[in-house]
């Protein structure tokens, strides 16, 4: 059994009358988040100490709606500013672990000011505000009213909270926290090494090839269009506003398309494997060479991320393989490392005599550096045997996560 938080997601489609309550939340949770934002930085170029949540919330919103440029603080549920605040402070925890060096990862930036032309807009109701899933099916919020929901499959349990989000396209959803309990599957004796590439999105270690949607790709002409009437508009015009929004809802047919297949496709390989290893690509790297656009229509990562939330919840083994292995020059028959190999070059003799497909070869070898990482007690990375480097090569320098080494193993369009 494994107790994990989960988001489930819905389109709610609220009247006119309830867009306006809705815009009027989205505004008061924007200025009081920028209100306490501005609050500390004024505080810390005064040199005053670290302005504290409670004296925060009590300047910013209960003192602010005693005067008269806050008073339409009022109309909103308290809810919803609170949970303002509350996302201001998690930001500067966030920012401050990132510069102590207790947070992993690229470097995060102090919290900024929220703008109304952001693309997204979104608010948070907690079971303080009594929100409420009522028996006809609509969603009850306070100061806005019952919303109509498209339930698409039901809720596991109670949501202990909800966000309503507008995104660029127009759309509302709402997005339910639930706490959901989770059986393992049937344990497998299958496993599979998985090699992420372009022209085939994905190459198993049993030989089964994926090819590559490139949704973006196919709807490029569409959007060239839409683009090009979007630029054609006067700035400020009201056309103006409705070719955006057309230009929005086509990335948005595109993510949306992207995301179905990714889920259907990483549920299925999870299914079917016990153990399921991957390449730890650089996916920052590779979005600055000349594969960017083909890299960002991929969507390696949110497929990666899917893959390993939904092994955690099934009781299955996910591994990532250090980036730096070298599962394409490798032969998987004999071990022996050859040397660096063009992109164009999609299969290859082995002098041992085993003849190898890039894709496939590549992917056996993940399957293999994940099996031996799983089996090192210590959990540290396998690294490949030293390896005598191109001249080129042998010395880091600024561009190296741009460097050919970061895209071997990924075909070109």
């Amino acid at each position: 059994m494994v107790v994990v938080q989960l988001r489930y997601n819905y389109r709610v489609y609220p009247t006119p009358g309830q867009q306006i309550e809705l815009a009027k939340a989205f505004g008061c949770a924007r200025v009081v988040f920028n209100d306490g934002l501005r609050l500390r930085q004024q505080a810390r170029e005064a040199g005053e100490k670290y302005v504290s949540d409670a004296e925060l919330s009590k300047r910013v919103i209960t003192l602010a709606k005693t005067t008269p440029e806050r008073a339409w603080l009022g109309e909103v549920s308290a809810v919803v500013l609170q949970q303002a605040l509350a996302d201001l402070t998690t930001a500067y925890r966030t920012f401050f672990a990132s510069v102590s060096g207790k947070r992993k990862g690229c470097k995060v930036a102090p919290p900024r000011f929220r703008s109304r032309k952001d693309n997204r807009q979104a608010i948070r109701f907690t079971k303080n505000s009594r929100f409420k899933v009522l028996d006809n099916g609509r969603l009850r919020l306070p100061k806005v009213g019952d919303l109509d929901v498209r339930w698409s499959r039901t809720l596991p349990s109670d949501p202990s909270s909800v966000a309503i989000i507008k995104d660029a396209a127009g759309r509302y959803f709402a997005s339910f926290v639930v706490q959901t309990t989770d059986e393992a599957l049937p344990e497998l004796d299958s496993e599979v090494g998985i090699d992420l590439g372009l022209t085939h999105f994905a190459v198993l270690s049993d030989g089964t090839k994926i090819t590559a949607p490139k949704l973006l790709r196919r709807a490029a002409r569409k959007l060239k269009r839409l683009q090009q009437a979007l630029a054609r508009k006067q700035k400020g015009s009201n056309r103006r506003k409705k070719a955006v929004v057309k230009v929005a809802r086509a990335h948005a047919r595109v993510a949306d398309t992207r995301r179905d297949w990714q889920h259907k496709l990483s549920t299925t390989i999870v299914r079917e494997n016990q153990a399921i290893y991957v390449e730890d690509l650089c996916v920052a790297g590779l979005s600055r060479t000349r594969l960017a656009k083909s890299v960002h229509d991929a969507g390696w990562a949110s497929f990666t991320a899917m893959l390993e939330y939904k092994a955690a919840r099934y009781g299955r083994t996910f591994g990532r393989v250090n980036r730096w292995f070298p599962s394409t020059r490798m032969c998987s028959a004999c071990g022996r490392i050859n040397d660096k190999m063009t992109l164009n070059v999609r299969s290859w003799d082995c002098p041992c005599g085993a003849a190898h497909d890039r894709d496939v070869n590549a992917a056996i070898n993940v399957l293999a550096a994940g099996q031996a990482d799983n089996s090192n007690d210590r959990g540290a990375h396998i690294r490949p045997a030293s390896v005598p480097a191109a001249r080129r090569e042998a010395v880091t320098h600024p561009d190296a996560a741009r460097s050919t080494r970061s895209v071997e193993g990924i075909s070109v369009l």
